[in-house]
């Protein structure tokens, strides 16, 4: 489980860095770009998604070993 929650908080690390540097650089790649849904939100979305990935790292933190 507490690789599970590491690698769910690597992944949205990956995506709220890179919707933040595209936001800022005006590219094209992310998730957070694909969906329409945040058309005007992105950047909300790509901090919403650092912040879940350091509650995920917390808690994989909290998991015991195996």
């Amino acid at each position: 489980m507490k690789q599970l929650l590491e690698v769910l908080g690597f992944l949205a690390l990956v995506q709220g860095v890179g919707g933040l540097v595209c936001e800022l650089a005006d590219w094209d790649w992310g998730l957070v770009h694909r969906f329409s849904s945040f058309d005007g939100y992105e950047l909300f979305a790509s901090i919403a998604l650092l912040v879940l990935s350091g509650a995920l790292f917390a808690a994989a933190e909290s998991q015991k070993p195996g």
